[in-house]
């Protein structure tokens, strides 16, 4: 046994200065020391010594143990001091190196368009009127002309929250409400930009989306008016080149109506695969106030004429913009966003 103590002491004090790190030291100490380890193999061989040798014998034991323990500790010191030297060195600052420019928010593109869109309109002397997200049935159907059980509420994909509220569809009651605060004074004209809501989700709708809808109520309004505004309109969101052209079409709350196209902005009226070859783009969709609603607004149809028009903001920005995806509008992917650094 004493010559088994010997070895241990002499290749236990080897592994001891060998070791390289904390975790391998820990190996070594319970190879040696621990409940498993090679000291307390030797102490199990005790019983097998004679009585008058066991004191000597016990006494080497401690020695052994004190020196590797010892050992041990020393090297633990040596090891987490340097440990502690290579982590401050890999956490040191030279500051001396250039600075990191922190990265810059932009602004979003849906937000831009909606800056643009109103201020284009505010220098034709609308104002900005807001509602509520959250309507009732009748400012988002029935005072635009869609009473219940009319077919054309099916062109409307609606959430409904109970059975006389909804989220709105379209920010047309925005213009309803407007015109029943103000009515009977006249000129009357307002954009009202916000967040609608509807059944769709694909890569050109979303189930929530942004528009704007404008509306003007005057003596003698005519369609002339209407494709004149939107005319100049389109030519400052997209160029001064661009034009418009109206294409009969259906809408319960404005007769005449009519849906508006743009010059593509892909290949400038050429035709190409973005524009179907047709040289157009659908941007919104328009016509005169409907009687009917200038009458349960307050307004006489006999005295006063409007007209109204309403577009998708995000429609607006994705052709602005080129983006042929409505998702990415709303995925908060940074290398879109970064795209539009700097500007409004």
């Amino acid at each position: 046994m004493e010559k088994q103590l010997e070895q241990l002491a002499r290749q236990g004090t080897e592994a001891i200065e060998q070791a390289s790190d904390l975790n391998q030291l820990e190996q070594v100490r319970l190879d040696l020391l621990g409940k498993k380890g090679r000291m307390t193999a030797i102490l199990r061989q005790m019983g097998q010594v004679p009585p008058e040798q066991r004191p000597a014998l016990g006494a080497l034991v401690n020695d052994v143990r004190n020196k590797l323990e010892e050992g041990l500790a020393k090297r633990q010191q040596q090891l987490s001091r340097l440990e502690m030297e290579q982590q401050l060195a890999a956490e040191k600052l030279d500051v001396t190196l250039p600075g990191r420019r922190p990265s810059r928010g932009a602004v979003h593109p849906i937000s831009r368009v909606c800056r643009q869109i109103e201020d284009i309109f505010l220098g034709m002397g609308y104002s900005i009127e807001e509602g509520p997200d959250i309507e009732s049935d009748y400012y988002n159907f029935v005072a635009l002309n869609l009473p219940k059980n009319h077919p054309a509420r099916d062109m409307q994909d609606t959430f409904y929250i109970g059975e006389e509220m909804v989220l709105r569809t379209h920010t047309s009651p925005v213009q309803v409400r407007t015109m029943e605060r103000l009515a009977p004074a006249v000129p009357l004209k307002m954009i009202c930009p916000g967040r609608v809501y509807r059944k769709d989700d694909d890569a050109t709708h979303s189930p929530m989306f942004f528009q704007v809808e404008g509306l003007v109520v005057d003596k003698g309004i005519s369609m002339a008016d209407l494709k004149g505004t939107l005319q100049l309109f389109a030519r400052q969101m997209f160029g001064e080149k661009q034009q418009v052209r109206l294409r009969p079409s259906y809408f319960p709350f404005t007769e005449p109506s009519a849906e508006v196209d743009i010059l593509c902005t892909g290949c400038g009226g050429k035709g190409c695969r973005m524009c179907s070859h047709t040289g157009w783009l659908e941007i919104l969709g328009a016509g005169m106030v409907h009687p009917r609603v200038l009458e349960m607004s307050g307004y006489d149809p006999r005295q006063v004429t409007g007209f109204a028009f309403g577009m998708g903001i995000d429609r607006v920005a994705m052709l602005k913009y080129g983006i042929t995806d409505i998702r990415h509008l709303y995925q908060n992917d940074l290398r879109v966003l970064e795209q539009f650094e700097g500007g409004m």
